[in-house]
């Protein structure tokens, strides 16, 4: 059985592109990303981030969590996905 990039696997919705705010916390440290591109159901707002994408927010934490700022809060930057 083939599931379908566009449909919801949770609640057969349609997945839209949009942007999300990807949130990581490491405890001692909060790293927030805005504007990260995502797929997000119309219907039931689950959201999937792709492989580039995933590798991009990796650095990203990297970067952030190197400054130790117990917040830290960017932009996704297009740049950033390879």
């Amino acid at each position: 059985m083939q599931i379908s990039m566009t449909k919801c696997p949770i609640c057969n919705g349609i997945k839209e592109l949009s942007s999300v705010t990807f949130t990581v916390d490491l405890g001692t440290n909060l790293i927030v990303v805005r504007n990260t591109p995502a797929m997000v159901c119309s219907s039931c707002g689950e959201e999937w981030i792709n492989d580039e994408t995933s590798e991009s927010l990796e650095q990203v934490v990297l970067e952030a969590k190197a400054k130790n700022r117990m917040i830290e809060v960017v932009d996704f930057v297009l740049e950033n996905v390879a």
